[in-house]
């Protein structure tokens, strides 16, 4: 096992991690400035090195079955200033500055408002009555 101090961005090498049984292990994304997180993406050992090597976000695409480095297509990248494991070595956070958007909509946050959340329970709890 890899010491912690001498790694890249103070994360475990790359194969010392715990991957699921598809080779992927997920990555919380967190703004570094704020401590806001913004995205959950999935790695595997191939993204996760190249995330090293140039500071980059670089993800494995679960639904294009590709590798896809954030911000090529829309120049919204995020630049990684941090990389560090949990103690199972099964998930990643992965501290980063924002060039731009985070969701493809233009948000900068994949996750939805609170109202958005207290409406769709809402929705829910309506359906759930029928």
């Amino acid at each position: 096992m890899t010491d912690t101090a001498e790694a890249p961005f103070g994360v475990y090498a790359p194969d010392d991690l715990k991957y699921d049984e598809r080779g992927l292990i997920p990555a919380i994304i967190q703004v570094a400035e704020t401590n806001e997180v913004v995205m959950v993406g999935f790695m595997n050992e191939q993204t996760l090195r190249q995330t090293l090597e140039i500071g980059q976000a670089v993800f494995w695409s679960r639904s294009r079955q590709e590798v896809w480095h954030k911000g090529a297509t829309s120049g919204d990248y995020f630049n990684v200033v941090g990389v560090k494991t949990d103690c199972d070595q099964d998930v990643l956070l992965v501290q980063v500055e924002l060039t731009g958007a985070v969701c493809h909509t233009g948000a900068h946050s994949d996750f939805v408002e609170a109202d958005d959340v207290t409406e769709r329970v809402v929705v829910l709890d309506r359906s759930q009555d029928a």
